[in-house]
Parts: C-alpha cells; structure tokens; sequence
C-alpha cells in the first residue's frame, strides 16, 4: 500500500496560536491535517521561511502529539515577496523539480489551503501541468453547528477532467464545436480528414509552433488556415490580425519589403517606411501560402524571425520585433526542394513539427456530396438567392463528379466554380438534369485538353521501357498518370494506395510510391516538369501558326 505524503506551506496566520491549552481551542489547518480519522499522513513537508522556523517546530511538536506515526519534515524556503507570481512560481517550479518523488511508493498531495493565493494559484498551474505528480488537498475548519473539538473537513481534488462525467461532456462538446468550426459545418464522411481535423483542434488549442499544410491548389489550405486562426480567436489565444501573402508572388527585393518591411531610401522609389507583413501580423497569425517559392535569402531571414521574434527590415540596422504564429501552405514536396537545393533544411526542420496533408477531392470523393450542399448555401448567402437540386439532376451531378472521369485537378476550389455555375444558370432557383448535362460537357470539354499520358512509359524511359514486361509496363504508365494528374507526392500516394493503406493501416504512401519510382530512376518533379513541356510543345505550333499570321 502506498503512504501518502502531504506537503504545503505553514500557515503563519491560520496554524499560529498562543501558548499553552489555547493551542487546541482554535482550528489549526496543518494540525488538522493528521487528526482526520480517514487520512493517514504519513509524512508532512511544511514549507516555511527563517523567521518562522518557531511556529513551524511547534507545530511539528503538536503533530508529534496527536499523530506519532506522522514523519514531519520542515522544508525552509526564501521568499522575499509571497505575492511576487514569478518569484513564488520559480521557487516552487525549482523545488518540484528537486524533488525525489517516488510515484510507485507514494501518493502525494498539496495542501493548499495555507499560503498566499499567490501561492495556491502557482500549486494548481504546477499540479496541472504535472510538474508535481499529486492531487490537490483542501481542509475547511469546522461548521458552526458542529461540535467545539471538530477538526473541520478535507477535500481532495483530482484534476484529471476524464474522472468527472459532467465536465468530460462538456469538454467533449466544446471539443466536437472546433472541429464542425474547422470544417464550417460540413458534415465530412472521410475518416481520414476527420482524424486529421481532430488532431488540428487539439494543436490549435495546445501549440503555438507553426504548422505547415501540405496539399494541392485548391485543397482549402488558405481556408483551413483561417478557421484556425478564427478558432483561436474564439479562445482569446490570439488578439492580432490574419495576414496572408503568396509567396510565388514574391520576387527579390519586393519579397524583402514585403515581409520584413523596409526603411525610407532602402531602394528607388522607398519614400517612406513600411512596416511589413511580419510586423502587421504581430500577436496574430501569418499564413504563408506556397512557402516553398520563397527564394533563399528570405528563407533565412525567415527562420530567425520565427525562432527569435526578431528581424532587420530591408536596408535598416534596427531590428524589429513581431510574435506572430505562422502557419506556411504548399503544394510541393519540400524534401525534394530540398535536395535540389532550393529549401533550406532548417527552416524545413523549424515549420515541420505540426504537418498536416490535406488530401485533394479525389482522395475525398465521399465528401463531394455534403460539399455541394455546403456550397450552395454559400451562393445563397453571397447571392440572396436559395437554389436547390432536383433530385434526378443530384443523382446525375454525383454519379460523374465521384467517377474515374472527374479529374477535379482545381480540387475543391474547381468544385465550388461548378456549383457556382449551376446555381448562376438555375431557372426558378432549381438546378435541372439539362443545367447538369451542360455542366458535365463543359468541365469533359475542359478536362479534354490534357495530353495524352499511354506512351509516357516509352517516352521517359526510352530504349529501357523495351526491357520491361507488358504488365510492368502497363503498371509504370497509370502510376505515371496518376502522378502527372496529382499536385504532390503525397496526393499522389493517396490515390494509389487507398486500399492497402487501410487493411495494413500504413501511412506513408510518399515514401512507398518515391520507392516504386526510384527503381526506375522517376521522381516525382520529373513528371511534373515532364507534364509542363509537353503542354508547352503542343502548344508551340499554334503560337508559331499566330506568329505567322
């Protein structure tokens, strides 16, 4: 069985009292203690300062008394302001850290009714934190209707939250409003996202290191970044602005003004100062969308900001000061950036500790259906105009956009534009099976301009694509369909092995599909600047037919 040990300060106005009988005709806390009939003190650590060190052996003397079995311990602490919360926090942080505790042995509780409300304040944060692996304890001296010799009650409080059913709940449903907040209501069905919102709600409320959303152009990661910081704001974690930048649109000194600022002078046409986009996100959130378009310079700038809060504006020698929270978004696969050197390794390390994929809409083709809804809603609050579905032309809308035909490379952004069509075009505010034909046509039309990928296998191996068997071959080319279709590596995986990664609960798809790639010498940038000059070449003889012209 394990002894319990109570430690906590002496109560240099509630456990003082006179000489002689009067002693026990007032209601001491720490004596207290160790005439409870259902606690036994096994050893008592009494916090005190020198000029108290009387009281604290006569009370020592007392518990002697009254409870023999009772180990007393007198722990002498400096402090030259009990109300000073720093000064009271550290000592107490330092001693917890001192402290032998011996968990598998012992069961520790803080007493927390003597001291300064300074000091309970400090016990709570260090106890909740688990600093100090205890429970609080509380006594309370006796009712007026209890007898004279009572010696009052005692609480104990657990500040494990799980243990008490009606704070759970609610915790629970505060819990489970972030996450609809972060989805803004859509009833998502994919058990993938759903995960990963829930672990965005628990960061957002936790962490303030920076986060970095990985997914393609249209994913919702300027969205999803916006909730976040909304969500915080909800909380009171944030009082500053939203400030979002893209960083493709960056170039030179430009980038530099931009973000850092810059002084009067710094270059032509710098007439006056300009503070920056780090400095207007100051106790807010930055959203750094397509950080990996920063050039090298700023990357480095970037870093110091983020881990010092500190940094110089374009062409001045006084540093400025900015804590804003950072989110970063892109569509790359920086690893690879990386490796061509054209990301800095540690800033990668800095703004990967909280990475989220997002997945794009082909990975999510059962959200499609609560999104269309989630849309329309968002025409009629832009438009004030309320457009539905008719039931065969849903039927008809869903059956395509969840079929191998949909390609939806524009993703959730490409879904909102179609939706945003139809209601446009709705006759009486109903979307009809006509509306939808027309719209199918349109986005096939669209999608139809993409060049043909059957002999990319031949076209990127060259002679070596002789030496592969049909079915390898035949594998290797929808492998490089895929990729070419997808805006990262990661989308990519997704897409290839859905249905592995569920029965072997796997998750690293990149890494799977950057191996199946590298046996015959691909990477993924290769196919997507494959993908680039093949557009170029087929579009080449029409500027020249212009250019003629």
């Amino acid at each position: 069985m394990k002894k319990t040990v109570v430690i906590g300060f002496l109560g240099t106005q509630l456990d003082y009292t006179g000489k002689g009988s009067q002693r026990w005709e007032k209601w001491r806390p720490t004596v207290a203690l160790c005439q409870q009939d259902d606690l036994i003190v096994h050893r008592l650590e009494v916090i005190h300062d020198a000029r108290s060190r009387g009281l604290a052996e006569r009370v020592g003397n007392d518990i002697a008394q009254i409870s023999p079995e009772t180990d007393f311990k007198r722990v002498e602490l400096e402090l030259r302001d009990p109300w000073d919360f720093e000064e009271v926090y550290t000592a107490l942080h330092d001693l917890a850290r001192a402290y032998p505790f011996d968990t598998e042995n012992e069961d520790y509780l803080i007493h927390i009714t003597t001291g300064t409300h300074v000091a309970q304040i400090c016990w709570f944060l260090l106890a909740e934190a688990r600093y100090l692996p205890a429970r609080l304890l509380q006594t309370s001296p006796p009712r007026k209707t209890e007898v004279a010799d009572s010696v009052g009650r005692y609480e104990i409080i657990d500040l494990d939250l799980s243990r008490y059913d009606r704070i759970a709940q609610r915790f629970a449903r505060e819990r489970d409003d972030g996450l609809s907040f972060l989805k803004s209501g859509i009833a998502t069905r994919n058990p993938a996202f759903n995960r990963m919102i829930e672990q965005i709600e628990r960061v957002a409320g936790r962490s303030r290191a920076p986060m970095l959303l990985v997914g393609p152009t249209g994913a919702g990661k300027s969205f999803l970044a916006r909730r976040v910081f909304e969500l915080k704001r909800q909380r009171q974690q944030l009082k500053g602005r939203f400030i979002e930048v893209n960083c493709a649109t960056l170039r030179g000194d430009s980038a530099m003004s931009t973000l850092f600022g810059h002084s009067k002078g710094a270059f032509t046409g710098a007439q006056q100062d300009r503070p920056g986009l780090l400095r207007s996100a100051d106790g807010g959130l930055l959203f750094l969308d397509e950080i990996g378009e920063l050039g090298l310079d700023e990357q480095a700038m970037l870093l110091k900001a983020i881990e010092e809060k500190r940094f110089f504006p374009f062409g001045s020698d006084l540093e400025a000061r900015s804590d804003f929270q950072l989110i970063a978004g892109t569509h790359r696969d920086l690893r690879q950036r990386m490796r061509q050197g054209k990301f800095r390794e540690d800033l990668y390390a800095r703004i990967n500790l909280w990475t989220f994929d997002l997945p794009g809409l082909a990975a999510r083709p059962e959200d499609i259906e609560p999104n269309l809804d989630y849309e329309l809603e968002r025409f009629a609050a832009q438009s004030g105009q309320q457009v539905r579905f008719n039931i065969e032309a849903k039927r008809r809308y869903l059956a395509f956009a969840t079929s191998a035909a949909a390609r939806w490379h524009g993703n959730f952004r490409e879904l909102g534009a179609s939706l945003t069509r139809l209601a446009t075009l709705a006759p009486a505010g109903r979307i009809t099976e006509a509306d939808v034909a027309d719209e199918i046509a349109r986005l096939t039309t669209a999608w139809s301009d993409e060049p043909n990928t059957d002999d990319a296998c031949a076209r990127l191996l060259a002679g070596d694509a002789d030496k592969l068997d049909l079915f390898d071959r035949c594998q290797l080319n929808t492998v490089i369909a895929v990729c070419r279709t997808s805006h990262s590596l990661s989308e990519a995986g997704r897409r290839l092995f859905a249905v592995s990664r569920a029965e072997k609960r796997q998750s690293n798809d990149a890494d799977r599909l950057r191996k199946y790639l590298a046996r015959f010498a691909l990477g993924f940038e290769m196919l997507r600047d494959e993908i680039i000059q093949t557009k170029q070449r087929s579009e080449r003889p029409a500027r020249e037919h212009s250019e003629i012209a």
